[in-house]
């Protein structure tokens, strides 16, 4: 069986056992490369669609990637072709970028430990675990998402751009009658109170472009984290200049979501043709060992225990320093990035009670159900 997988995938070794491995770029497919392919697996920068289609075998197609608008599921449920990919496997990563951003902005972090919420547009798996592990810190959150109902966390549009803190997790769609692409216009934004973040890890279309020039003039005062931009690979430079931080669609981009999503797809891959073959165990990682400075209290000691595994500002400066067009190499040439879960606290035994817990809820989490 041959095999077409994303050379930007993880853990690769996880599909040698299962036929013959033959690498590709995400964005250079093409239908001729699929003429004599068994499965499939791309990444997010790969459109499935009738056009790569045509022509091919594909007995299974697979996308590592919690998000799947780049595939076309008429296209492939119309040939017959099974269809896996990984929801959720890279959210835990997203949620250390949101704790990142909020560690650069420690006074709207304040806010939220002090109560103020935090609000969340799109509650899906990313939107539901930042929920969740905000709320083994003491943050509260409120939640809008009209595709669902009866949810104790979702709350009208209105009460969720009134919170200090606006993050996006969104799919887009363009379905009725709620598309999510260009969802929040300058008037909605405006509601936005003094000195919030605005956080888009979700995907760049869901605001306008122009939309958030007009904000950053308009109201100074709100910081821009953005991760994903419309019209990717490229991206408005203005917008990046007006953004308190800018990364390159890389907030769910940890090796150890990587490794996850990949497990998951020779999982699925497994079960959709019947392989007779040991179902491939996702390739871990060791874990960090740290030690907590003992004057560290509260925000500045979460603060500290997220920069041990990742710092965003690091991607930020990355990103400002390519050269244009160099969005998709930076997505390539990412390097080894951990998740705050595999910290391993070796002196939690001497910290103070409330440092024990804190350090407690913000690692321990419980994996992914």
């Amino acid at each position: 069986m041959k095999l077409l997988a994303d050379r930007n995938m993880a853990g690769l070794a996880m599909l040698e056992t299962l036929g013959e491995v033959e690498l590709f770029d995400g964005r250079a497919l093409d239908a001729r490369a699929l003429a004599d392919a068994d499965a499939l697996l791309v990444r997010s920068v790969t459109r499935i669609d009738d056009a790569l289609l045509d022509g091919g075998k594909l007995r299974f197609v697979g996308s590592a990637t919690s998000g799947i608008d780049h595939v076309d599921r008429a296209a492939l449920a119309a040939r017959g072709i099974p269809f896996a990919y990984a929801p959720g496997s890279n959210a835990d990563s997203v949620v250390d970028y949101v704790l990142s951003a909020l560690c650069q902005h420690p006074a709207q972090f304040a806010r939220l430990l002090d109560g103020e919420p935090l609000g969340i547009i799109g509650y899906g798996h990313i939107g539901r675990r930042l929920h969740q592990r905000l709320a083994r810190l003491g943050i509260s959150c409120r939640a809008y998402d009209p595709w669902l109902e009866g949810l104790e966390a979702l709350a009208e549009l209105d009460a969720v751009l009134s919170c200090p803190v606006l993050c996006l997790h969104a799919a887009l769609t363009r379905e009725m009658p709620w598309p999510s692409e260009h969802m929040l216009d300058a008037e909605q934004l405006s509601q936005l109170p003094f000195e919030a973040l605005l956080l888009n890890a979700g995907r760049g279309e869901l605001i306008a472009t122009e939309v958030l020039l007009s904000l950053a003039a308009s109201r100074p005062d709100i910081s821009l984290v953005l991760d994903v931009w419309e019209g990717e690979p490229e991206l408005e430079q203005r917008l990046l200049q007006h953004s308190r931080f800018g990364s390159a669609h890389i907030a769910g981009y940890s090796t150890d979501g990587k490794l996850r999503a990949t497990g998951m797809l020779a999982a699925a891959l497994c079960d959709a043709l019947g392989l007779q073959t040991d179902n491939p165990a996702a390739i871990g990682l060791p874990a960090l060992p740290v030690s907590v400075p003992a004057k560290l209290r509260g925000q500045a000691l979460l603060s500290w225990l997220v920069g041990q595994v990742y710092d965003l500002r690091e991607d930020d400066a990355m990103l400002r320093a390519v050269a244009p067009g160099g969005f998709d190499q930076l997505r390539k040439q990412y390097g080894l990035r951990r998740e705050v879960g595999a910290l391993s606290i070796e002196n939690l035994d001497s910290l103070d009670p409330a440092s024990q817990a804190l350090c407690q809820a913000l690692v321990d989490y419980p994996p992914l159900g």
